[in-house]
């Protein structure tokens, strides 16, 4: 029956926004209250969603990586976040249980943190205003009602790791913001800042512009995408500022800094925006799954992938991910993309 047991993760359904977050006692409904609190938080608030939400699915496109030191998901079914926001470097805790999330904060960012809370978790989402055209598409979106869009309100977040996406392999890309985040960045503040791991805060803009070109090179990043990085964090205010904006005028102006094109810009104010029409165009794999969910065809391209999903205008992306999550694809005809690491040159 669809819905009755969870569906194992696979590497498509990841890329779709799906992170395993573990039913714990407090999420499974078992025990009393809320888990013990490992650390008296600077700030707690509590929050009544008006329907399902799944921290998995919601929360799920921010991490990079099993690995990234900005996200995790622990044991008893909670979600940590560290993120650098206006007031500074903060670290989130959310928790859902008995249609109520619970969110606890740390550091100069808390308060902003918890104020973002529900937009965080899609509240700004509308998922009645979507409607399935394809029998894949509905029976997706029907095992996973608890799909909604984040905003986080950030945009440099997104746009780095994006931009260290470009044009390799997702591993490759997962290893640099590892690296460059651990090295570079600061502890998560409060207890998830410390212990055997330690999360961490992504560097502040200009600790970014100071990082030498060796050690770009040996976290396996080339020249051109850290030019693009250095050229976006030398205005990281003014992008910042594409918050306030519509989607579409966020991404010309993220557009306007070279090396960020159309991808790039989707996958930001995908995230920061919760741009549910931002769909992506020059993917190496999407227009493949698309064309074969929908019509059978794994040749596909850009165009052909827009036109089926026209009949999704305004919720493209949407559509886009429930086709991700529903673990249709055509079976692999070409190698994998070969892993290259520059670090070993």
């Amino acid at each position: 029956m669809a819905g009755r047991f969870p569906q194992r993760p696979t590497r498509t359904t990841v890329r779709g926004g799906h992170a395993a977050v573990p039913a714990g006692p407090v999420a499974a409904g078992a025990g009393a209250g809320v888990p013990r609190q490992v650390s008296a938080p600077a700030r707690v608030r509590r929050w009544v969603p008006d329907g399902p939400v799944d921290l998995g699915l919601v929360l799920g496109p921010l991490r990079r990586g099993a690995a990234d030191p900005t996200f995790r998901a622990t044991a008893d079914g909670s979600v940590w976040r560290a993120a650098r926001t206006p007031a500074g470097p903060g670290t989130l805790r959310v928790r859902a249980y008995g249609g109520e999330v619970l969110g606890e904060a740390w550091g100069p960012g808390a308060e902003w943190l918890l104020e973002q809370l529900p937009e965080l978790l899609g509240a700004a989402d509308d998922p009645g205003a979507f409607v399935p055209r394809h029998r894949v598409v509905a029976l997706a979106r029907h095992r996973r009602p608890g799909l909604r869009l984040t905003r986080t309100g950030l945009v440099l977040e997104s746009l780095i790791p994006s931009v260290l996406e470009q044009k390799v392999t997702a591993d490759e890309a997962y290893r640099a913001w590892r690296l460059l985040v651990r090295r570079f960045g600061e502890p998560a503040p409060g207890p998830a800042g410390v212990g055997e791991r330690p999360m961490s805060v992504m560097p502040a803009p200009r600790t970014w512009a100071l990082i030498p070109s060796w050690e770009w090179h040996r976290a396996g990043v080339d020249d051109k995408r850290a030019s693009t990085i250095l050229r976006a964090v030398r205005v990281a205010a003014r992008l910042e500022q594409a918050v306030a904006m519509p989607a579409e005028a966020a991404r010309a102006r993220l557009e306007v800094v070279p090396g960020v094109g159309p991808w790039t810009s989707a996958e930001v104010v995908q995230r920061s925006h919760g741009a549910a029409d931002a769909v992506t165009v020059g993917d190496l794999h999407l227009p493949g799954i698309v064309g074969w969910a929908l019509a059978g065809d794994r040749d596909a391209d850009d165009s052909v992938m827009l036109r089926l999903l026209e009949p999704y205008a305004g919720q493209r992306h949407r559509a886009a991910r429930l086709i991700l999550l529903s673990g249709c694809v055509p079976g692999r005809r070409v190698p994998k993309m070969p892993r290259v690491d520059i670090g070993l040159w």
